[in-house]
């Protein structure tokens, strides 16, 4: 199933071609390459912390399948299962979920799993091909569209959605903060970079400025604190307080050595990034960020998404 690009990197026949934003669209620019054992090799696992005290799973999705991991315990994949991967999110803003993990891809696929990979929900989404899932704190599932900027907002993630239009022109990623206001970002009509909010108990979504550029779209989540917006080109996260319609930039996380994060997920102390560019999925502390801490092996065929999800 060909991929749509959520990012610098296209899907197309399993193999990954470089992407860059620019007027009139993207455009193929080079395939990345594979990271080796070697490479692998020289990251050390990190010290137990309440991570690894209960039984956390991570899933990193690519095109064809998603991968199962139990780091920090070990950093090598443990197990597989056949889907059309893309964005993933759960029933936590972050952290790890509960049970639970949802998958958006290809050009209708909206799926929830149990742990540890049981399909047990498939939604149906007619408005367009999904680029981006978010869940807030009473279970309700923001699927973002990625060809015309909707978000279809499925209460309880249950039955039909109720399609809300942003001012956006594709979306990549939403999240909801802790109030249960909705973010999504993606490209305006004019090509460049946008955020818009969907407050609570608004029909409406905003605009909202944010006081640095941002280059190209990233995973929206909110981090326990601050709003974050990842930036793919920079290999950066942005975190932000909002009032009204301006998010006032509080500090930038930098991910050393990271090519393209597709996707990134807070895990409270730890940053998992779902990396294109180097066909890994890469671990760093946060909010510290800096270099990696490991990399998880397996699975390296272009990630596009990780969650972390813990019985």
């Amino acid at each position: 199933m060909k991929r749509l690009s959520l990012g610098k990197y296209a899907l197309n026949g399993g193999v990954a071609a470089l992407l860059l934003a620019g007027c009139g669209g993207s455009q193929p620019i080079a395939a990345p390459v594979a990271t080796s054992s070697a490479t692998l090799a020289g990251y050390p696992t990190i010290a137990p912390d309440k991570h690894a005290k209960a039984k956390i799973f991570e899933y990193v999705a690519n095109a064809t399948d998603i991968g199962i991991f139990d780091y920090p315990k070990s950093d090598r994949q443990i197990g597989s299962f056949d889907a059309a991967g893309g964005q993933e999110c759960t029933n936590v803003l972050y952290g790890s979920g509960k049970e639970i993990f949802w998958v958006v891809a290809g050009e209708a696929q909206i799926t929830e799993y149990q742990l540890p990979k049981k399909a047990i929900e498939t939604l149906s989404d007619s408005v367009g091909p999904p680029s981006s899932c978010a869940m807030d704190n009473t279970g309700d599932l923001a699927v973002g569209i990625l060809t015309n900027g909707d978000i279809d907002i499925f209460r309880h993630a249950k039955g039909s959605g109720t399609v809300m239009s942003s001012t956006l022109a594709k979306e990549y990623f939403d999240g909801y903060d802790n109030k249960g206001n909705l973010f999504a970002d993606g490209f305006s009509n004019g090509s460049g970079f946008e955020l818009v909010e969907l407050p609570k108990g608004s029909g409406t979504f905003e605009t909202i400025t944010t006081s640095n550029t941002v280059q190209f779209p990233g995973s929206v989540q909110w981090d326990g604190k601050y709003l974050t917006v990842a930036d793919q080109s920079a290999s950066a996260l942005y975190r932000y307080t909002v009032k009204g319609t301006t998010a006032t930039l509080m500090g930038t996380i930098s991910l050393t050595g990271a090519g393209d994060c597709a996707q990134t997920w807070i895990a409270k102390s730890i940053l998992y990034c779902a990396d294109a560019g180097n066909a890994a999925t890469e671990v760093f502390n946060y909010p510290a960020g800096g270099s990696p801490i490991a990399i998880l092996a397996g699975n390296s065929n272009a990630p596009l998404g990780v969650v972390a999800v813990e019985k």
